[in-house]
Parts: C-alpha cells; structure tokens; sequence
C-alpha cells in the first residue's frame, strides 16, 4: 500500500510540474507576442567585418517613435524599420543623447498607416526598479534572425545584480557609466543593442545595451540600462537631473554636464598625419606619412581610411587621436585600414613622440 501512495503521490506531482509548465510556456508565448509588436528592427549602415548592419529599436508613441541605442548603424541616409506585420518604412533620427548611449528615431509613417503598438515609457519610468532576482524576459534581433514579420528572439533569465556600468569596447570606454542591470541570460550579442528586458508579465524594465567588456574583469557583460536611468543637463547656469524617459517625452537634445576628461597616458607616435579635423566626425583618412616612421615601416599610406585599430572600430580623426594619446610607447597594434575597396591590415609598434628639435644657429 505504501509503494501505491508513493506512486499516486509521484503521479501527482509530474501532473503538477507538467500542468505548471506548459501554463508557463503558455504565459511566455501570450507575452511574447503581445511585446514583440512593440518591437522593430533596424536596418542601416555597417556590413564590414565586425561591425553590424542591423539592430533593435523598441515603439514608444502611437505616433512612430522608436528608442534604440546610438551606434554607426544610424549613420546612414537610408536607415530602415521593418515593423512586427511585416510592413517596412524609412525612418529619421529625431535625438542622438551620447551620455546615456541612446537615439530617438522616427519611422516615417503615412496617413493611412494608423497607429503603431507601443510603451508607455512615462509610466514604465514610474515603476519602483526591479532588485535582483527578479525573473525577466529579453526580446531583440540578435544575429539578425528575424526580418519583416518574423518575431523576435526571446530569452529568460532573472537580475543578477543592480550597479555600476564599468565597460568598454576594445581601447575605447562606453559612453553610459551609470547603474544598469546585470543579466544572466546572454543577451548583449550583435543586433541586440536596443532590445528590451521585461518582466515575465511583459511589463517594460531596460533597454539592451551594446557589446561591452567589464573594464574591471575584462570580461563580456549582459546587461540593460533601466527606464528610470538620469543624466545631469545644464539649463542656463543650473544644473538638473533629466530622465530618458523624459528625453523621449520632450524629443529634444540637451546639454550634458561635462565630466572631468580622464587624465591621458605617456602618448605615442605613429607618424600618421590625418587629414584636418574639420567637422565633428571627420572620418580618419591619412593625408600624409612621416618618413621612417613607425606608419611608414608598416606599410600605410596616403588616402589609406583607418577603420579598425586592434579590431575595434575608429569612427574619426578625434578618437584616433584620442587612442593615441592613451597607448604607451613600445606597444604593437593591429590596424585595418580601407585601402581602395579592399581592408588591409598591418601590424605597427608605436614609439615616443620625437622632441622638437633645436632650430640651427
């Protein structure tokens, strides 16, 4: 008789978790569906090695509005979004907010289109933040699997931990320093950036953000920047908190407090001369090589365009300069430069910057 009650009781409990399951993955499906036609994907500029065509964008107003995270892709003239049925529009970039790595872009919607599902961010943004523990949902486009009405990828997971962003991509520190969440669900691949997590009732908690290293373990990071993240802007001479809810709200651009610049390390020297740094992202062609130079040993040429050093992307003359002027003498780089149509690439070890010489009497 004991072994019968054993084997009712063991029944039971396989009917319980089976019954409870398949009302979970029920539960997902419903959710899953319901976010994913808030969610658009993003076509633009990229296409060479490492560095993506394709993204994540989330809809927050009937009206077309879309927040996604701010990279190379939206530096295009023909940036496209591909809606949850299927339809697919041009779009323009409405705000660019560096401090906290985020855009604002709209689709470009017709008067016959009607309205687009959305989040409502104001009052995601008025939600308590979610401690860890928490079970969550992650949606985006990662590696580019779902195009026109093909939905998102979904993965589960709970916050691992609340804090301080401290990440980078290659030589170059991420723009977002504040508090973020900390994911265990691998979430922060190609595409993604710009996804959401959210609770497992569908409820808006994060933006995805882009493939990052810990600067502190050197390690890949998957993570979300809250609703509720904040910036301090400059209002004539006062200084106040502003929400990235409140930016998509307004859809304008502010000023953001500058920050203590880090202090700069020994520098280094190339020889590189690039052409003059005349607009705000002056892509970083070399104009010219200094003879016997480090640039000049390794090959590089005039017209060469500088697009990777150490396979990380260099989007202009100043963050070229600005790499240089954290590297230490003595130390060897990979660059990849576009030479023609073609990517070139060539290994070169900096050195000292030369002292100016004495003019002869």
């Amino acid at each position: 008789m004991r072994i019968v009650r054993d084997l009712f009781a063991v029944a039971a409990l396989l009917a319980t978790v089976t019954l409870s399951s398949a009302y979970a993955d029920e539960s997902f499906a419903t959710v899953a569906g319901d976010v994913n036609q808030k969610l658009v994907k993003l076509f633009g500029a990229g296409g060479f090695k490492g560095l993506v065509s394709y993204g994540t964008g989330v809809v927050v107003s009937p009206e077309g509005h879309v927040l996604t995270v701010a990279s190379h892709m939206l530096d295009t003239q023909d940036l496209r979004v591909h809606l949850a049925d299927g339809r697919r529009f041009h779009a323009k970039i409405v705000v660019i907010e560096p401090e906290l790595d985020i855009a604002l872009v709209k689709v470009e919607l017709g008067k016959n289109d009607g309205e687009l599902p959305f989040f409502d961010i104001a009052a995601a943004a008025k939600r308590p933040l979610a401690g860890p523990g928490t079970g969550v949902l992650a949606f985006s486009n990662q590696f580019e699997i779902a195009t026109r009405d093909e939905p998102m990828s979904v993965q589960h997971g709970v916050i691992a931990a609340y804090g301080k962003l401290h990440g980078r991509r290659g030589v170059f520190d991420a723009t977002f320093t504040g508090d973020v969440y900390f994911v265990d669900a691998i979430t922060n691949n190609p595409g993604a950036a710009g996804g959401v997590i959210t609770t497992r009732r569908g409820e808006l908690l994060g933006l995805i953000g882009k493939e990052l290293r810990n600067s502190l373990i050197d390690t890949w990071i998957n993570y979300a920047v809250p609703i509720q993240a904040r910036m301090e802007v400059k209002a004539g001479d006062k200084i106040t908190p502003i929400s990235l809810a409140e930016i998509v709200e307004k859809k304008e651009k502010y000023r953001p407090v500058v920050k203590d610049k880090p202090e700069k390390g020994p520098g280094a020297y190339t020889g590189i001369v690039l052409v003059p740094n005349v607009v705000e992202r002056t892509p970083p062609y070399v104009d010219d090589i200094v003879p016997g130079s480090p640039a000049a040993r390794a090959g590089l040429k005039p017209d060469d365009l500088i697009v990777y050093v150490d396979g990380e992307q260099v989007i202009s003359v100043k963050a070229f300069r600005d790499f240089l002027d954290r590297s230490k003498p003595g130390s060897e780089i990979a660059v990849e430069v576009r030479r023609g149509d073609k990517l070139t690439g060539v290994k070169m070890k900096l050195e000292e910057t030369p002292t100016a010489k004495a003019p002869k009497k």
